[in-house]
């Protein structure tokens, strides 16, 4: 491979997640300032700091600001409200106040399936349990194996129920009950096999790119050249 080649396939490794994690951040950005209403902070009073007759475009300028504004404070809330709830979790209260919200989304029928999915997709991520997302090689056909998470489940007949994801989007995957001498436990954490996954399967969270594929390798018209000159015989002098 060419020189530019290989620097720019080196520059696209390292610039490709970036780009692709501040594009992610504009969309959600693009959501919350989607429906964070104008009560929160009216534009208007921001018109000390940018008067009509600044500049040209000043009250779109002003709106925008203003967006930007809501957006910061609905975090800002968001995570202040999410701290305060996982604080009182903890005391008597927080436990009271969460079997009240139980029974009462419990007693809602459409309610009730997508609540308690939620629920339990908060936990299995974001919990603290290591039985939950525990990694697996799982036996399938012709002994081929796949990496699934243990969800600290069992079937009334004794099976495992994993949740196998697909790579390179885990968000997305299967609910599968395995026996148990089908599983294969593995020594490492889930960070590794996530990794594993999400490269699909050229990825090591321990060597990192030096695990993927080499990007450094021969143009096939110089292969077939040095090919050709080994091919012949060499001369030697007498």
């Amino acid at each position: 491979m060419t020189s530019w080649k290989r620097d720019f396939a080196s520059g696209l490794v390292v610039l490709g997640p970036i780009l692709i994690t501040l594009y992610l951040l504009y969309w959600l950005y693009g959501i919350i300032a989607g429906v964070t209403p104008e009560l929160i902070l009216d534009a208007n009073v921001l018109r000390w700091l940018i008067p009509d007759g600044a500049f040209e475009g000043a009250a779109r300028t002003r709106e925008q600001v203003a967006q930007f504004l809501r957006v910061v404070i609905v975090l800002t809330v968001l995570i202040i409200l999410t701290l305060s709830m996982g604080y009182l979790m903890r005391t008597t209260i927080g436990g009271l106040v969460e079997r009240v919200l139980d029974n009462v989304a419990n007693r809602v029928p459409g309610l009730r399936v997508v609540y308690n999915a939620s629920k339990m997709a908060a936990e299995t991520a974001f919990g603290e349990q290591e039985s939950l997302q525990k990694p697996v090689k799982v036996e399938t056909w012709n002994g081929a194996r796949m990496t699934a998470f243990k969800t600290g489940k069992k079937t009334d007949d004794g099976r495992e129920v994993l949740f196998l994801p697909t790579s390179p989007n885990i968000t997305t995957g299967f609910v599968i009950e395995v026996e148990t001498d089908r599983i294969t436990e593995l020594d490492e954490d889930v960070e590794d096999a996530l990794t594993r996954v999400l490269s699909a399967g050229f990825g090591d969270a321990d060597r990192g790119m030096d695990a993927g594929i080499s990007i450094d390798v021969i143009d096939e018209r110089v292969a077939q050249h040095l090919e050709s000159d080994s091919d012949q015989p060499s001369e030697t002098n007498d």
